[in-house]
């Protein structure tokens, strides 16, 4: 019966499409050419980050924006276009400041695989640390997302590929496992996605799916976000459970909270009030999700095409790509379907 209110949803949704939407508070902060940004994080100095998949046409995996620039970060050795793995970003996924100022790059290549994590201080803009997952079954995993709990010591990730949160002891390097293949963490089975009335499938007719995806940490890091693409509940647990290495995946599931219904998301952020920022790329919006459980949509634009990755400044904006997933060719026969170029976004906080 879920999946069939799911669908439901979804197809109501569909009768949105042929609205146009404008807002005069999305303010376009880059432009990238045929270049797709996914990744987007801003420091607590307002530095603003971008990463890139390594695709073609390809220049860099990470950079900062200074002053209207695009600066290769750390520098240009680490986003060389062949080099050695440790050394060189293979393809980067998503990138994350902690509370501490920490740049923390996940750069992953699932068909190799080979996946790495690298931190970068961001005062010495040094890279201080590589971890390479060793202990990760990496013919499984398909790491996607990065959060990090400086109280604890601990990133947490979430892995579509096996329906889990990866836990990753920043000191030892070791990982687990957490609520694998819960409900909470797979997709819903026959939920499919639809951009102007075409399901988002392959040529084969094979639905874009992704279990656990998008996650966030409140900056107290208490509360741990998370959900996968293919639902319309967002879920959240207490990192004290989380880190948890004890408990089982049943006995985890138990302290999760199901927040109810908030449409499709692809990317999350938290900012200090603890409000939850949601992007839905059904609709073409930002919404975000109130400590007092209410879910508010703060901009909405045609122009919002699959909005993907968020960062918040301390200028009081929110950053964030628009990364066009659905309109690649394989979800189209073939066809690129791409507006050109590629754009990251602001748009102010919330008062």
């Amino acid at each position: 019966m879920k999946v069939i209110l799911c669908l439901i949803v979804i197809s109501m949704t569909l009768n949105l499409h042929s609205q146009s939407y404008h807002s005069d508070k999305l303010e376009v902060v880059a432009e990238f050419g045929q270049s797709q940004p996914i990744g987007v994080s801003v420091s607590s100095t307002n530095r603003l980050f971008v990463s890139f998949p390594k695709r073609e046409p390809y220049r860099y995996g990470l950079i900062e924006i200074v002053n209207g620039k695009y600066v290769a970060y750390p520098d240009e050795r680490w986003n060389r276009k062949e080099g050695k793995a440790t050394e060189t970003f293979l393809n980067v996924q998503d990138i994350y400041i902690d509370t501490k100022d920490q740049l923390w790059v996940l750069d992953p290549k699932p068909d190799q695989h080979k996946f790495k994590l690298v931190q970068i201080d961001l005062k010495s803009n040094q890279v201080k640390r590589v971890y390479q997952f060793d202990d990760l079954a990496k013919d499984k995993s398909a790491l996607n997302d990065v959060r990090v709990d400086t109280d604890k010591q601990l990133a947490y990730l979430s892995d579509p590929g096996q329906a889990a949160i990866v836990v990753l002891d920043l000191k030892s390097g070791k990982t687990r496992l957490a609520l694998q293949n819960k409900p909470q963490t797979l997709a819903v089975p026959g939920f499919s996605l639809s951009y102007g009335g075409k399901t988002m499938a392959d040529k084969n007719g094979n639905i874009f799916k992704s279990n656990v995806n998008g996650i966030a940490i409140t900056k107290d890091n208490k509360f741990f976000y998370f959900r996968p693409i293919n639902t319309m509940h967002l879920y959240r647990v207490e990192t004290k459970y989380l880190a948890d290495a004890k408990l089982t995946a049943d006995e985890l599931s138990k302290y999760v909270q199901d927040l109810g219904e908030t449409g499709v998301c692809h990317g999350m952020e938290a900012d200090k009030t603890g409000n939850i920022y949601l992007t839905s790329s059904t609709d073409y919006s930002i919404k975000y999700f109130n400590p007092k459980g209410e879910l508010i949509t703060l901009v909405q634009d045609s122009r919002l095409i699959w909005p993907d990755s968020l960062g918040i400044g301390s200028d009081g904006y929110l950053y964030f790509s628009c990364a066009q997933m659905n309109r690649l060719p394989q979800w189209n026969d073939g066809m690129n379907k791409t507006s050109y170029p590629y754009r990251i976004y602001r748009v102010k906080l919330p008062k």
